[in-house]
C-alpha cells in the first residue's frame, strides 16, 4: 500500500497524496524541500529531480510510482534556457524513476508516467483520442519524449499507464491565473476564441489516477480530459459567468505572440478538442462533465 508521488507537492500532487492518504495507503511524496509533510500518512522524502538518489529504496515492494514531477511551463517566456527546463525536468525525473525501478528486489505494480494533452498539437475543430497522431509543436515534441522516458520499466514487467491530462480546474494551475481578471470583469477572449479547450476538475483528476492505479488491467495511454471540451470563448463566457460578469474584452493574437512569443502561440493560441476514449471505456465515470459545475466548485476551493 506504499505509493511514491514525484511532484508531490504540485498542484495535482498535492491532493494526490492526501486523497492517497485518506484512502489508507502509505505515501512517500519526493520534494525539492526539506519541510516536513502536513498531512498524516504522507511522508516527504527531499531528492534532486534528476535520479534515484535517496530514495530508491521506497520504491522495493511499492505498490505504484506516480510521476508528475516537471518544469511549470506557464511561469515564463520561453527563453531556450526555459525550453530546455521544461524538457529536461521531465525527461530527467522519468529516467530516475526507471532507474529506482531497475534496483528494486521487488518491483512495483505499476508506473503512473505524467504527460499531457499537448501531444496532439494544433488540432483545428476535429476531436482526437488517444490513437490520434502526435502534433508538430514544441509541446508535442516535449511530451513524446517524457512519456519514452520511462518506457523501460516494461522490461521489468512493470504495468505502466500514461496520463495525458488537460487543464485541470481547481486551486492552482492555470485556473489559478485566471480568476481575479475575470473576478473584476476584466478576462478576456483570446485571438479568436476558437481554438479548444480540454478540462477536467482536479478531483476528477486525482479520482482517474486513483482508479489507474488500482486497476490492474489498465495500460497503456489515457487522456484525462472531460467528456465536453469546448472552446476558448465559451470558456470565458462560463468562468464570468461563475462571477455574475460578462466578457468584453478580446486579446488580440499578434499582441500575443509580441508580448509571450512561443508560448502564447502554443500554449494559449493553440488547442485541442480531446475525448478520454481509453478512460471511459475501462469504467471511470466523471463527477463533472458540465462547465459550469466545474468551474464554480473550482473557484470556491
Amino acid at each position: 500500500m506504499r505509493v511514491v508521488v514525484t511532484g508531490g507537492t504540485g498542484f495535482i500532487g498535492n491532493i494526490l497524496c492526501r486523497e492517497l492518504s485518506a484512502k489508507g495507503y502509505q505515501v512517500i511524496c519526493l520534494t525539492r524541500s526539506s519541510r516536513p509533510s502536513e498531512v498524516s500518512g504522507v511522508r516527504n522524502v527531499v531528492w534532486d529531480g534528476q535520479s534515484s538518489s535517496g530514495w530508491s529504496e521506497y520504491v522495493d515492494g511499492a505498490c505504484a510510482i506516480v510521476n508528475l514531477a516537471g518544469d511549470n511551463i506557464a511561469s515564463g517566456r520561453w527563453t531556450k534556457a526555459k525550453m530546455n527546463s521544461i524538457l529536461n525536468s521531465r525527461v530527467n525525473a522519468g529516467l530516475a524513476v526507471s532507474e529506482a525501478v531497475a534496483k528494486a528486489k521487488v518491483k512495483p505494480q505499476v508506473v503512473i508516467q505524467g504527460s499531457a494533452i499537448g501531444y496532439y498539437g494544433n488540432c483545428g475543430p476535429e476531436p482526437v483520442n488517444e490513437t490520434s497522431p502526435k502534433g508538430d509543436l514544441f509541446l508535442s515534441d516535449v511530451v513524446e519524449k517524457w512519456e519514452a522516458s520511462s518506457i523501460s520499466v516494461e522490461k521489468h514487467g512493470v504495468r505502466r499507464a500514461i496520463i495525458r491530462t488537460a487543464m485541470v480546474l481547481g486551486n492552482g494551475g492555470a485556473l489559478a491565473k485566471m480568476i481575479t481578471p475575470f473576478k473584476m470583469g476584466l478576462g478576456s477572449y483570446l485571438g479568436a476564441g476558437h481554438q479548444g479547450v480540454s478540462w477536467i476538475h482536479i478531483m476528477d483528476e486525482v479520482r482517474a489516477i486513483i482508479f489507474l492505479i488500482e486497476n490492474e488491467k489498465c495500460s497503456g495511454i489515457f487522456n484525462l480530459s472531460s467528456i465536453r471540451p469546448l472552446t476558448f470563448n465559451k470558456f470565458a463566457d462560463s468562468l464570468a459567468g461563475v462571477f455574475g460578469k460578462r466578457v468584453i474584452l478580446r486579446a488580440p493574437a499578434f499582441a500575443m505572440k509580441f508580448l509571450l512569443g512561443r508560448m502564447a502561440e502554443e500554449l494559449l493560441l493553440s488547442g485541442q478538442f480531446v475525448m478520454p476514449v481509453n478512460l471511459i471505456s475501462a469504467g471511470f465515470k466523471f463527477n463533472y462533465t458540465e462547465i459550469d459545475e466545474a468551474l464554480a466548485d473550482a473557484v470556491e476551493r
